[in-house]
């Protein structure tokens, strides 16, 4: 075998060569992630990680965090490394006469060992030698199946992987209930890749047709969320570029195979692969159950006060007029106003918010400089924008929480009055690194809101001096 045909989904492998490539593939694959891990990320590696579901991901976010990167990186590494697996693994399994299909089994932590064990030992099958030379045998099941047109054959497309996607979407959120790298990354670029496969099945597409087909469904699933009342118009929204940007990706991959290596002997694996990877992803993610990050948002105001006037508004301060921003006004929550019961360390404030109130314990009071709270009670981040009114995503309920938050004065010369609020807060959507910058959005919209405020208040009062 040709170093060139390693990467190519057709032909056969005996198990002599599926054992050397597969050895081989393994002792490099293991020198390339100790050298990423232990020179680049400085942590330790061994084989051992490898039967663990990707390795050191299931502790990347309790070492420290911000280690998406270190993620990443490994899936970066291994993109190569799978795709070897799964063409040598295929054509293996045609060798021995086995289903393709049986390449899914390559995605399964410890199972693929056994499964790597069992094609090592099984010999070829006698006859096939002859079965590969002879004409396409005639139309198998998805031959009557996908219509030969192509408007037929995209029409099938959009439709059945919109459906898909809608149960995927479903399992996801209310049985797993998960709203991480399975629900935002694996569903859109799996959907992307599905649809361009499915369309693509009887004959090679243009890449424009491929992107029309692997866009056409995240936009019909998210019509249809919303149509069902499963999920609000600012979700979706809110979702939107990361599932574009990511079925375009799983479109392109699509197209690639489509037009290099697509033909209709693998077709079920293929299209297998890119179903299976969703819930795949899915039931790992569960099982891993990535710790989720702090993040703190800040942001500051001068008041032209002193601050011993400033500190009557932070502590209380009376209800804020109807929001005019746009994000507000679509559903987002926004604060109301504070109250106080109490002084001193162990005082309780409320500050209410359009969907309820927060309850924050007073943990630190150092008047006029520093007010400083814990957060027992958190209300629903928003109300979702629904041709239903009052909907109830899970989503609304524990998958965002503020943990801490505090307000500093900080006296500046002419009795004016720095006014920085920060807030320490967590959430558990995944990937967090594209999330939290929504979230850190909103949260700096609700901080500027309260700000504001208070300074109208204060520079307003004719006592403020």
């Amino acid at each position: 075998m040709r170093p060139t045909n390693l990467w190519s989904w057709e032909g056969k492998v005996g198990r002599g060569t599926y054992l050397g490539v597969g050895a081989s593939a393994l002792a490099i694959k293991f020198a390339v992630d100790w050298l990423v891990t232990t020179k680049l990320f400085l942590r330790p590696w061994g084989l051992w990680f490898y039967w663990r579901p990707f390795g050191l991901v299931q502790g990347v976010w309790e070492i420290w965090p911000g280690n998406e990167k270190f993620a990443l990186t490994m899936l970066a590494v291994a993109l190569p490394f799978i795709w070897l697996g799964v063409t040598m693994t295929m054509k293996r399994l045609r060798d021995a006469g086995q289903p393709v299909w049986l390449v899914c089994l390559f995605f399964v932590p410890i199972i693929n060992g056994i499964f790597f064990g069992f094609l090592c030992l099984i010999p070829a099958a006698l006859g096939e030698i002859q079965k590969e030379a002879a004409p396409w045998p005639g139309p198998r099941a998805l031959d009557r199946w996908i219509p030969q047109s192509a408007l037929g054959s995209a029409v099938l497309s959009v439709g059945l992987t919109t459906l898909l996607g809608l149960g995927f979407a479903v399992a996801g959120t209310e049985i797993v209930k998960t709203y991480g790298w399975g629900l935002f990354v694996a569903l859109p670029f799996c959907l992307g890749m599905f649809a361009v496969l499915l369309h693509s099945y009887h004959s090679p597409k243009s890449f424009g047709d491929c992107m029309k087909v692997a866009l056409l469904p995240i936009a019909v699933l998210g019509i249809v969320l919303v149509a069902l009342a499963i999920e609000g118009i600012i979700c979706i929204l809110m979702a939107a570029p990361l599932a574009i940007a990511l079925a375009a990706a799983g479109g392109a991959l699509g197209y690639g195979i489509q037009s290099a290596h697509w033909s209709r002997k693998g077709a079920p694996a293929l299209l297998s692969v890119a179903l299976l990877l969703t819930p795949f992803s899915m039931g790992l993610e569960q099982t891993v159950k990535p710790q989720a990050s702090t993040f703190v948002v800040n942001s500051a105001i001068e008041v032209n006060a002193p601050p011993e006037a400033v500190w009557k508004e932070v502590v209380a301060f009376a209800e804020i007029p109807p929001p005019k921003e746009m994000l507000f006004r679509a559903g987002v929550a926004y604060p109301i106003r504070a109250e106080i019961t109490g002084r001193g360390p162990g005082a309780v404030r409320r500050c209410e918010f359009s969907t309820g109130a927060f309850v924050e314990p007073i943990e630190v009071w150092d008047e006029p400089h520093l007010l400083r709270f814990g957060v027992t009670a958190n209300p629903a981040p928003l109300n979702e924008l629904s041709p239903y009114g009052h909907i109830q995503p899970a989503h609304l309920h524990g998958y965002f929480e503020s943990h801490q938050g505090q307000f500093l004065l900080t006296e500046l010369p002419g009795d004016r009055t720095r006014l920085e609020g920060t807030t320490w807060y967590s959430h558990t959507m995944w990937p967090q690194a594209y999330w939290h910058l929504w979230s850190d959005y909103i949260i700096h919209q609700i901080h500027m809101r309260v700000l504001e405020h208070i300074k109208r208040e204060v520079e307003a009062s004719p006592s403020r001096n």
